[in-house]
């Protein structure tokens, strides 16, 4: 338990450093034991979430209702109400909420059981932070609804994927193929922290070996086209040691 923690300090140390920018949404910490808190709070912080915690159930209900957070990270192991109870809670009052479990508890029918009230994903302690990390987003990104409209929009933006055409503040903007197959994966994977790794396999494909440099140049371009100010970016941020997140 001590190493996980001590793991967990050190990512949300290195997160940190990372610029910070607009909250993403509230995270609802459940647990009892003050150290974890902490640096939950501090992971998750780092990545632009708002965190408000509990360490009993009564203060996690009271907390759910009032604040209405977009995913909770709940403790079995809590005073006055079980972890068990309060997923069940949860998901009554609120089932778009996604609810992950972090647990010492490993038993598979725990799990079963868990699933079967509504959690949507279980992570057993010791845990690796970006791990964890990764499930809260991917959970989010689950309960999001799809964008039904063949245009996206953000910021001043409206990108026609089918028609292949951009435009920004009502203006017309030259973007090459490759520019709306990189943008087409920023959008589906939006908010998530994707690396330089990912975006070559996933956009440039397996068949390409252009170096992770190619992908700098083309944000940079992404930059330069559609951003309000390029060099201080709103939507194509640089995740320092980790890769790019596109936030709408």
């Amino acid at each position: 338990m001590d190493s996980m923690i001590r793991e967990t300090e050190a990512v949300a140390g290195e997160a940190d450093r990372v610029p910070i920018f607009e909250e993403l949404g509230t995270i609802l910490v459940v647990e009892d034991d003050p150290r974890m808190q902490r640096v939950l709070q501090r992971m998750f912080a780092a990545e632009q979430y708002e965190v408000i915690k509990a360490g009993d159930g009564e203060t996690a209900l009271a907390l759910f209702r009032t604040r209405k957070p977009i995913a909770v990270v709940l403790d079995l192991i809590l005073p006055q109400v079980s972890g068990r109870e309060l997923c069940q809670k949860f998901k009554t009052m609120a089932p778009e909420v996604p609810v992950i479990v972090v647990s010492a508890v490993s038993e598979v029918v725990d799990k079963v059981l868990l699933l079967e009230l509504g959690a949507d994903d279980y992570v057993t302690k010791p845990f690796s932070p970006r791990e964890l990390m990764a499930r809260v987003q991917a959970a989010i990104r689950r309960r999001r609804k799809p964008v039904t409209e063949e245009s996206y929009r953000f910021g001043d933006c409206v990108l026609d994927f089918k028609k292949m055409a951009a435009t920004r503040r009502g203006v017309q903007v030259v973007l090459t193929s490759h520019e709306f197959r990189l943008l087409k994966f920023f959008t589906d994977n939006a908010e998530r922290v994707l690396g330089r790794e990912e975006l070559l396999n996933e956009v440039w494909g397996y068949n390409c070996y252009p170096t992770t440099r190619t992908v700098d140049n083309q944000i940079l371009k992404l930059r330069q086209k559609l951003e309000p100010d390029p060099a201080n970016p709103r939507h194509f941020l640089t995740i320092y040691g980790a890769g790019y997140k596109f936030v709408p």
